[in-house]
């Protein structure tokens, strides 16, 4: 369905730091950089088929980020999932609501764990049990 998500940022250096560290948990490797005809740079990480990005505003706007939005990452285990949670933490993101761990619900048992990366943009590390 998606083609890829892309989200922005005020320091694109410190982006990578977090990013790299991060997607790095997931297996993700370095990211194809890039710097668009108006001087912007963007960072693409490829894995798994999809792509997630990082991009300095192109309108030169302060990037802001989404109030109500989730970005999702797939994980492999409950403890891929705390992993990806504590290595962000680690590296300038912010733990926000419950500790990671399983959360019971119609759905069934799903793993979460929610941060926040340094530009205030929400992620969730999930995993669903087989």
């Amino acid at each position: 369905m998606f083609s890829h998500v892309m989200v922005g940022t005020n320091d694109i250096d410190r982006a990578k730091r977090f990013y790299d560290a991060v997607l790095g948990v997931l297996g993700a490797g370095e990211p194809l950089r890039n710097q668009n005809a108006t001087g912007q740079t963007r960072l693409f990480y490829r894995h798994d088929g999809g792509t997630f990005c990082v991009s300095e505003p192109i309108n030169g706007e302060p990037a802001t980020f989404a109030n109500g939005a989730t970005i999702g990452f797939k994980c492999q285990s409950p403890e891929q999932v705390k992993q990806f949670h504590d290595v962000a933490v680690a590296h300038g993101g912010v733990s926000i609501e419950d500790p990671p761990g399983p959360r019971v619900g119609k759905a069934g048992t799903l793993h979460l764990g929610y941060v926040r990366d340094p530009d205030g943009n929400k992620l969730c590390a999930l995993h669903r049990p087989g």
